[in-house]
């Protein structure tokens, strides 16, 4: 029996190809699958024991398909922190299109940056590992960090142009302290592994906005009920 064969579709890049749409969805889904199979495996063996033999058993691929997505299963670690960049990149370019003050911003932040850490604690620690221990990694890293860097002075210097933030300290100094401020609270979250993140990171959000807020004699702004001291029973 001879096969019908389907019309070949007129090429129009406003509607692109179904088919292609199933292609790209199933690389997608491909990706994660490898994605997240070597993040368990981070967290329960450690970043140097894993081999990239053991992600594609995890994820059921061959290793064609991993260096496919992956050149080193360093480049799982530098994908995170794309991720988390690109979720920081965000809120900044939503509070820069927006009126509202940026404390409204800080709980988006904070609701982002935590989410994919909250799933996985060990990560936080396997990061640091591999911080430490894979200079390809470490020097990657610094890009991101100094990419980090730039995005959180653009998000303080937003807040300091339209009088949320105080103006008497660099914008680049506080959004170091604020960096330094999330990474140590994520750090020692990341030894008990419980469910408290949002908690914590809600708490030094509040003690650093007072910290923040614009030095005119009076009560921080708080303008977001989120950060209200009711908020934390103070």
């Amino acid at each position: 029996m001879t096969k019908r064969s389907e019309p070949t579709p007129i090429a129009n890049p406003a509607f692109p190809p179904l088919h292609s749409d199933r292609r790209q969805r199933r690389s997608a889904e491909l990706r994660e699958r490898i994605f997240r199979a070597s993040l368990d495996l981070f967290a329960k063996k450690g970043f140097a024991e894993t081999t990239v033999e053991d992600i594609t058993n995890a994820a059921d691929v061959g290793k064609g398909t991993f260096f496919n997505y992956f050149p080193s299963k360093d480049h799982i670690l530098l994908a995170f922190g794309e991720m988390q960049l690109g979720r920081l990149q965000a809120t900044v370019e939503q509070a820069q299109n927006s009126s509202e003050p940026v404390s409204t911003f800080l709980k988006t932040l904070r609701t982002r940056m935590t989410e994919e850490p909250a799933k996985n604690p060990a990560i936080v620690r396997t990061i640091l590992q591999a911080h430490l221990s894979s200079a390809p990694v470490r020097e990657a890293m610094g890009k991101n960090h100094a990419r980090a860097q730039a995005l959180l002075t653009q998000f303080i210097e937003l807040g300091q142009n339209r009088g949320d933030i105080r103006r008497d300290i660099p914008a680049t100094e506080l959004a170091y302290v604020f960096r330094q401020m999330v990474f140590g609270t994520l750090l020692l979250w990341s030894l008990f592994g419980d469910a408290t993140l949002p908690d914590r990171i809600d708490t030094a959000l509040r003690v650093l906005w007072t910290g923040l807020a614009p030095r005119a004699g009076s009560a921080p702004p708080l303008l977001d009920p989120w950060l209200s001291p009711g908020r934390f029973g103070s």
